[in-house]
């Protein structure tokens, strides 16, 4: 981008773009989880999943993370690369905070003498969602930004260069600094408006970086790597302690270590522990991984080692990511809208005292309460579970499903808008999908994902006594339900086909 270009290309991105930015990018590496419990040795093992634990994620000491980056850079590294440019480059790093596979960044260093690495931490990332006011960024998240932050300054400072960090909005920012530096090139990731999208094409491969990316230009101040406390986020702070679930660590090198394709398949559904699914959507979303990575990563096991069902699932995630952000281009902020892309006008409640208990998770209904107990604990939620929980909201509650997207945006460690509205959109029936009435049947869904309640017990420990059978239907020893269920009956005998034809209750459906 040249700096003709620069300030009217900022003017064009529209206010959500800038605080919202959906250009994310992916990286995959071999990943454990590291056990911190209060159980005691004596526990009887079939409840120690009961026990309070937290699952650091990932659970890698400093030699070991360590080790992994080394092998990982030195695997993506190209000696033969040449530089051959004058000057000065500035890269605006936004949602791209990684230094492997980062096309703007290679760029930046083949098109200039020196690079100025620079983020600005917008405080609009920090001010109330649009519609309801809730934080737009909880203070879980924040700090997995700034664990991100942090990790990609030290990943910089060891290829020659470093990280400036500056407070403001950007489109003052950048041109400012491109004026003092004299920078002649702005780099940024940023969408591509697709003409079309083919069914067969061509995967790039990942760009190698250079041994050295310095040398850096002379700054004064680099700036620091703000506290939540600095960011506004004080009366947040209590919930940064995470007492159970799963603490994930945020950075390009936290990222570096996941290896569980063999049995992707069969865990992408699951909902308790650190070793269903894959677990690289807040990587990916924060851009501390690439998807280019990734994609070559599973190529490369199924060379060594064989394909199979969990490596197919495993791109085929990444293309229903990818699908997400193809529909933001095409439907731009009408994913943000009641009536979606479909502009379809529901009657919705905003009943906030409803809205309440499921946020908090006291609806009465465990696994819908347990999903909302880990979210807001750890700032995530299984594919599965979150599926559940919009189906819920919006079906048998009849909630605006507004009000969960952007909850949503508060808490989730990995969101990002495209994937969130998208997700949503589809589960409240006004996205780009026919089927208007998406329905999850709790009992089945129960029934099917957590037949002995273990999830429900360990984020509900009320229920850890009761028999097996009875956690996810306990009747009367559990909080009263909030509404009744649409569709099915909630007992232990419900039936796994659990009819889901019926009229929308309270739905009124009008096409503009």
């Amino acid at each position: 981008m040249t700096m003709a270009n620069l300030r009217n290309s900022l003017s064009y991105l529209s206010l959500k773009e800038l605080t919202s930015p959906s250009k994310h990018t992916l990286i995959l590496f071999p990943f454990r989880s590291q056990i911190m419990s209060s159980t005691s040795r004596n526990s009887n093992p079939d409840q120690l999943c009961l026990h309070k634990m937290v699952h650091q994620v990932p659970g890698l000491d400093s030699k070991e993370t360590n080790s992994i980056v080394q092998q990982t850079f030195d695997k993506y590294t190209s000696k033969n690369v040449k530089r051959n440019g004058k000057g000065i480059a500035i890269v605006w790093f936004r949602n791209d905070l990684r230094v492997l596979d980062n096309e703007a960044l290679y760029k930046a260093w083949i098109s200039s003498e020196m690079v100025l690495p620079v983020y600005c931490v917008d405080p609009r990332l920090f001010n109330a969602t649009y519609n309801f006011g809730f934080p737009k960024t909880g203070a879980l998240r924040a700090q997995f930004l700034m664990e991100c932050l942090a990790d990609l300054r030290k990943n910089l400072m060891n290829r020659g260069l470093n990280l400036l960090i500056q407070h403001g909005e950007p489109e003052e920012i950048i041109p400012s600094l491109a004026k003092s530096f004299g920078a002649h090139t702005v780099e940024c990731m940023h969408k591509r408006k697709p003409v079309s999208v083919e069914a067969k094409c061509t995967v790039r491969g990942c760009i190698r970086v250079p041994t050295s990316l310095g040398p850096a230009p002379s700054v004064g101040d680099w700036g620091c790597v703000p506290s939540t406390e600095q960011l506004g986020l004080q009366s947040q702070k209590a919930s940064l302690y995470v007492s159970r679930g799963m603490k994930f660590m945020g950075g390009e090198s936290a990222a570096v270590g996941r290896d569980l394709l063999r049995v992707y398949k069969e865990t992408r559904n699951g909902m308790l522990g650190p070793d269903y699914s894959t677990k690289f959507s807040p990587w990916l979303a924060s851009g501390s991984l690439s998807p280019r990575y990734i994609y070559e990563e599973v190529k490369r096991y199924e060379r060594e080692r064989h394909a199979n069902d969990s490596t197919y699932w495993v791109l085929f995630e990444l293309i229903w990511r990818d699908y997400f952000r193809f529909i933001s281009v095409k439907y731009g902020n009408s994913i943000f809208h009641l009536g979606g892309p479909r502009k379809l006008e529901y009657k919705w409640s905003q009943d906030q005292k409803l809205f309440e208990s499921w946020r908090d998770g006291c609806t009465g209904y465990p696994l819908i309460d347990a999903n909302m107990k880990e979210l807001s604990a750890t700032g995530f939620m299984s594919n599965r579970g979150r599926q559940i929980v919009c189906s819920f909201l919006v079906r048998d509650m009849g909630i605006d499903w507004r009000m969960g997207a952007e909850w949503f945006e508060t808490l989730l460690l990995d969101y990002d808008p495209c994937s969130n509205y998208g997700n949503w959109t589809y589960g409240a029936g006004v996205g780009n999908d026919p089927r208007e009435d998406r329905y999850f049947s709790i009992p089945k869904q129960a029934q099917t994902y957590d037949p002995e309640g273990e999830y429900a017990a360990y984020w509900l420990p009320e229920l850890q006594a009761l028999p097996k059978e009875k956690r996810n239907f306990p009747g009367k020893s559990y909080i009263e339900q909030v509404v009744p269920l649409k569709h099915g009956k909630m007992n232990s005998q419900t039936s796994q086909n659990t009819p889901l034809t019926g009229r929308r209750n309270n739905f009124r459906v009008n096409r503009r």
